[in-house]
């Protein structure tokens, strides 16, 4: 099932992306049981948002071997190592991922991204990890890479406005499309031209060890979203380009990058 966050004339709803190219509106959030509304709006009539808000984006660096090499900066590490985006950071498709004042190194990473679902996780063994997840979708963890190299920790480099679109769509039965989590293709490319392909048999720490060694040292909420590393192939993006982030079953996600200057609320669209 394909769970979408959509904005229409009557405001900003959650629903259900049929085969037909139909959005269908459900009461409330997507979590629990879904009851329809009984409207439906064609997909080329509504605006898709970021598929979900979440309270945190629980990050992971260095989870593929290639892309450790690639940066530079030592050995793979041990464990995983987290760190946090802002709720503010999160766009949706479409939206423009917008470059920090006097920046000129800004990179995109193209992520498997792991919604998580009504349960939550709180110290959760690796095999208890399923009954937690509530779906996948596409991230692109954009860093300033500059400011990551300097500052000696993460939280600026990562965590500007616009600085992690998601989406399109929380995908939440990969096995009915025949895929699996554990090993779907995943690239990026910039005005067409291809930078990053890797799949996600590739990571160091595969989705079950990330979510459970992650709910031992914080709760995830339903909603909240684990980002679980990109492959190698990353590079700088800059104003005009088109960034698009593919994984395999989970479609496309687009967005076009802007100068800082272009007028936004924070967080974008979102």
């Amino acid at each position: 099932m394909r769970i979408v966050r959509f904005a229409s004339p009557s405001g900003m709803s959650f629903g259900v992306l049929d085969g037909d190219g139909q959005v269908a509106q459900i009461e409330g959030h997507p979590f629990g049981t879904i009851s329809f509304t009984g409207q439906r709006f064609p997909q080329a009539d509504v605006r898709l948002l970021s598929p979900i808000l979440p309270s945190k984006v629980v990050c992971v660096g260095k989870n593929y071997a290639e892309h450790v090499r690639e940066m530079n900066t030592g050995d793979a590490p041990e464990r995983p190592l987290l760190f946090l985006k802002p709720s503010t950071s999160v766009i949706g498709p479409g939206d423009a991922i917008r470059i920090p004042p006097g920046s000129t190194n800004v990179h995109h990473e193209v992520e498997l991204a792991v919604v998580i679902g009504a349960r939550g996780a709180r110290n959760l063994a690796p095999e208890q990890v399923a009954g937690s997840v509530f779906g996948y979708t596409i991230a692109n963890d954009v860093t300033e890479r500059d400011m990551q190299r300097s500052d000696g920790q993460w939280t600026r480099a990562k965590g500007f406005d616009s600085f992690c679109p998601l989406g399109p769509w929380i995908e939440t039965d990969l096995g009915a499309l025949g895929k699996d989590p554990a090993d779907l293709g995943i690239t990026c490319t910039v005005d067409g031209e291809p930078r990053q392909a890797g799949r996600t048999s590739q990571l160091l720490f595969d989705v079950p060890t990330l979510v459970s060694y992650i709910s031992q040292v914080m709760t995830l909420l339903p909603g909240d979203v684990v980002l679980t590393g990109t492959p190698a192939g990353v590079g700088p993006i800059s104003p005009g380009q088109r960034v698009e982030c593919s994984i395999e079953g989970l479609g496309s996600l687009v967005n076009g990058v802007s100068g800082a200057d272009t007028a936004s609320t924070a967080g974008g669209a979102r």
